[in-house]
């Protein structure tokens, strides 16, 4: 695995091969990403959030003027009305409003048949004796929804975190994004509008979580934040869970291409572009069992990365955590995948659905030559955040169950509470726990 180079100039993207002696170890090399916290934005973090804590508006005005650059004298300034979203949306160009609503129908259609599906309005069951067991599922009251701002705009985060929130049937949501220089997004606030965000205030960074983790004179606290930030938001988002429910932390977007050598590799290498120009720690890897197709998409990459705009950080991506591999077969590029375990992974094959029935962790799975992981970014309908830094080993993606909380429900009938009762009794001293035991035998009957 060759050196990256000190500064993104040329590709020289890795080439490995499973059956290198080493291939283990340099693939752990080239997967590792260490998420660690940055002591001194941790301790600038800790800061903020004790004076939002103790501080309230003047605190979150005072970190946004000096953070955004602004001069504004309070933090109902900051806020935007329903009416600017509104013209937000009516102020776009036609083909790209349309996009949005198309975009955001599906998206909300998707979660409508996933709330159905995933058991989201509770049940419950009756035992002989009359004991009624059961679930109850409850949307949370109010979330938070950070949407980055600054170096670009994220319209399709505002669908992708508001969409299922509101079809899991939250009451409020409040947005923040930030707003250097005080320049606004129309499309950001676009999105909003067609999205139901309740409130939009224009804030980021710790001191955007603070205030929704805490409440403000003019901020309401919320019950769980979601949404992608920048490594302040990250230690924020670390430090108030437990105040606040949070979805993930997120680390740096992955995709892992699995192809049998039957796409076109300009498709595939665009495809490892799409990832590689988001951020210089961007991962993007192709497992294929065809050298000859390996050698086809390098061409291809170094031919088309000539006309990208971002072509300095996909640059940087590919030369520090991108790779080529190639693997025995199609059945050895699965394996693979699992240890991998990618926040995207195309099945770029001829029998892509027979390759995804061995693939067990991956946060989301894009089959057949078509199915470009960017439609999932924006349109296909199926969630775009997703867990990375494998933890697709153990995390699912954001969904409408992330916006409710579920009870349990136990209504004991007599008879029931004659049985349970002993059970529960002869447990509980077993555990030391004599008033548990007593409280279940004072129900029994005497002659019981």
């Amino acid at each position: 695995m060759s050196a990256p180079p000190s500064s993104a100039s040329t590709i020289s993207i890795a080439r490995l091969s499973s059956t290198d002696p080493d291939f283990h170890g340099k693939l752990s090399a080239l997967l590792a990403f260490e998420a660690h916290q940055d002591d001194a934005i941790d301790q600038a973090v800790a800061r903020i959030l004790m004076e939002v804590r103790l501080h309230g508006d003047q605190a979150v005005l005072n970190a946004t003027n000096r953070f955004d650059r602004l001069a504004v004298e309070s933090v109902a300034e900051l806020e935007i009305t329903n009416e600017e979203c509104r013209l937000a949306f009516e102020g776009l160009p036609s083909e790209r409003r349309v996009a949005l609503e198309t975009a955001a129908q599906r998206v909300r259609a998707y979660h409508q048949i996933q709330k159905r599906e995933c058991g989201s309005d509770g049940f419950s069951y009756t035992e002989v004796d009359g004991t009624v067991l059961g679930q109850k599922v409850t949307p949370l009251d109010r979330v938070g929804i950070y949407v980055p701002g600054g170096k670009a705009a994220y319209p399709s985060s505002v669908l992708m975190n508001a969409i299922p929130a509101k079809v899991a049937g939250v009451a409020e949501i409040i947005m923040v994004v930030p707003t250097p220089d005080g320049v606004k997004n129309p499309l950001v606030l676009a999105a909003a509008r067609v999205a139901g965000v309740d409130r939009v205030f224009t804030i980021g960074g710790a001191q955007a979580i603070a205030a929704l983790a805490y409440g403000t004179g003019t901020i309401p606290a919320v019950d769980k934040i979601v949404g992608p930030g920048n490594a302040y938001v990250a230690a924020a988002k670390r430090r108030v869970f437990g105040t606040v429910g949070i979805d993930m932390i997120a680390g740096p977007s992955e995709i892992l291409i699995l192809c049998d050598g039957t796409t076109d590799p300009d498709w595939v290498a665009m495809d490892l572009f799409s990832q590689a120009e988001h951020d210089e720690l961007a991962q993007s890897i192709l497992l294929c069992p065809d050298a000859g197709y390996i050698a086809d998409v390098e061409r291809s990459i170094q031919r088309l990365i000539h006309a990208m705009p971002r072509k300095e950080i996909i640059i940087t991506s590919l030369n520090n955590r991108g790779a080529l591999i190639k693997v025995r077969d199609m059945d050895e590029a699965c394996v693979i995948a699992n240890s991998i375990a990618a926040e995207h992974v195309e099945v770029s094959a001829q029998d892509a659905t027979h390759w995804a029935t061995k693939i067990r962790h991956a946060g989301a799975l894009f089959l057949g030559r078509f199915s470009s992981e960017s439609l999932g970014d924006y349109c296909a309908g199926p969630n775009h955040v997703l867990p990375t830094s494998r933890t697709a080993r153990f995390s699912s993606p954001l969904g409408v169950y992330d916006f409710q909380k579920r009870s349990s429900m136990i209504c004991v009938s007599e008879p029931g509470s004659q049985t349970l009762g002993k059970i529960a009794a002869e447990l509980a001293y077993g555990e030391g726990l004599q008033a548990h035991a007593r409280s279940a035998e004072f129900r029994l009957k005497k002659n019981g």
